[in-house]
């Protein structure tokens, strides 16, 4: 896809949307009921509470319990939710010269690994094996 103005935030939906749909299904129905969110950038809530200066070093981010802490017992606090910030996204996007939607899907795929229970190093060994 070329774009000739920056991709919209429905852009950024759209290829998260595919890129959900072209995960296993099995997997696919894990992460049912995680709402997928797509904003500017992170607020200055999340990023102090990260520990992050600026808002362009977190193309992504996942809120909620992972699935390996969930209990039946618990009563669901706030749904879980991945949020895919784009304008770090976009500026990635430029600066590295890759593929957008590989990128959107890299970093969707990063937060859902984080709500199946693994940490960035686990992300890191599985995307470097």
């Amino acid at each position: 896809m070329r774009h000739t103005t920056p991709p919209s935030t429905e852009d950024i939906i759209s290829m998260a949307e595919h890129a959900l749909d072209a995960i296993p299904a099995e997997l696919r129905a894990m992460v049912r009921g995680c709402a997928i969110i797509v904003e500017d950038v992170a607020d200055d809530d999340t990023l102090a509470e990260m520990g992050i200066e600026s808002p362009y070093e977190l193309t992504g981010l996942y809120r909620g319990t992972p699935l390996t802490q969930k209990s039946v017992l618990d009563a669901p606090m706030q749904p879980d939710s991945i949020f895919l910030y784009r304008e770090p996204i976009l500026l990635e996007w430029i600066e590295t010269g890759e593929d957008l939607f590989r990128l959107v899907r890299n970093v969707l795929i990063h937060e859902i690994g984080h709500h199946f229970g693994l940490s960035d190093d686990d992300i890191e060994r599985l995307e470097n094996g």
